[in-house]
């Protein structure tokens, strides 16, 4: 079988892309397969082989069978790809333009979450035309959450934007932080609890949960020592517990509100849900869709030790896809 592997990108996640799509692309080769390797530059540009690729509706890709964009952030994780993949006409892996939209941005997500009844940190969302107008009672909201208090651009990932406050007057500079990033902001009480994340793979119907992993900060750029850009890619940054040092209901918890989370925001083939555990309370974060996958990342070693080695992961993805593809091929619309 063909893939097309794609990497790369516009976003400023850009070369944690680079480095999962390389080793997507190998674990893709191990499973058997023939890559085409895509790489998206800064500007939007796609090549292959140093050759620009056409991209043409109802066309497909490079005569892959099937697409794995492996790309974060805006321009790529948001469902824009995902959007341009099925004009293209051909399957590919990860959630589909609606899930993947909804999941990139924190509040709407939150929003949802909320609505459904899960349990999360406090929080208040904004804009920057809501902000400009509205700036003593949005301030006022904000500080009822008390301090400290992180301040987010709604659709990033991998930390970056993100603004730890821990007085009141440091927020304005903070907002105007995540503003540069992002014209919607997300503001979030901070939590006691520990960081536990969990993989998931499957569909919305039906999906697999690894074991949890506990998140231990060892080295953070940022003042409070919190899983920042740093900690998370730079080595020796971050140690990951497996399985994680928390209860037995505390771990159940986790799977449900993982698979809760997962089926509601109509998620596909892979996913991974962040929690904050704090005895047996779990609070849901976040939930990545494109979660940084490189043999090493959290979301593939939570995979190993629950027994399902790389590329028998990148398989699996791709099997999905393509089911997922013919399923879809059947309605009409």
């Amino acid at each position: 079988m063909i893939v097309a592997v794609i990497c790369g990108g516009r976003s400023s996640e850009r070369d944690v892309s680079l480095a999962s799509g390389a080793a997507v692309a190998d674990g893709v080769e191990s499973a058997g397969h023939e890559v085409r390797r895509i790489e998206i530059d800064s500007d939007g540009r796609w090549s292959h082989e140093g050759n620009e690729v056409e991209l043409r509706p109802g066309s497909g890709l490079l005569g892959a069978e099937v697409a794995f964009p492996v790309l974060h952030g805006p321009f790529g994780e948001d469902g824009t790809v995902q959007g341009l993949l099925e004009m293209l006409d051909i399957a590919y892996v990860g959630s589909g333009v609606r899930a993947s939209a909804v999941c990139i941005d924190k509040l709407a997500f939150k929003q949802l979450m909320g609505q459904a009844g899960i349990p999360q940190v406090p929080f208040v969302g904004l804009t920057r035309a809501s902000y400009e107008s509205e700036k003593e009672p949005l301030t006022a909201q904000i500080e009822q959450l008390g301090m400290p208090l992180f301040v987010k651009p709604a659709r990033l990932g991998s930390s970056v934007g993100i603004v730890r406050v821990a007085q009141a007057d440091e927020l304005a500079e903070a907002l105007e932080q995540a503003f540069i990033y992002d014209p919607r902001v997300i503001v979030e009480a901070a939590s006691g609890g520990i960081e536990v994340e969990c993989s998931l793979l499957g569909t919305a119907e039906q999906a697999e949960v690894s074991v949890a992993g506990e998140i231990v900060v060892l080295h953070s750029a940022s003042p409070g020592g919190w899983y920042d850009y740093e900690a998370k890619y730079t080595p020796g940054g971050m140690e990951l517990v497996v399985p994680a040092r928390i209860s037995e209901l505390a771990s159940q918890r986790i799977r449900e509100l993982a698979i809760r989370a997962f089926s509601d925001s109509d998620c596909s083939g892979l996913a991974r849900a962040d929690f904050f555990v704090d005895g047996d309370d779990v609070l849901l974060n976040e939930l990545n869709t494109m979660p940084g996958f490189t043999t090493t990342s959290v979301y593939g070693r939570l995979w190993q030790e629950s027994g399902i080695e790389y590329p028998q992961l990148c398989q699996r993805l791709l099997d999905i896809a393509i089911e997922r593809y013919r399923e879809q091929s059947g309605y009409r619309f």
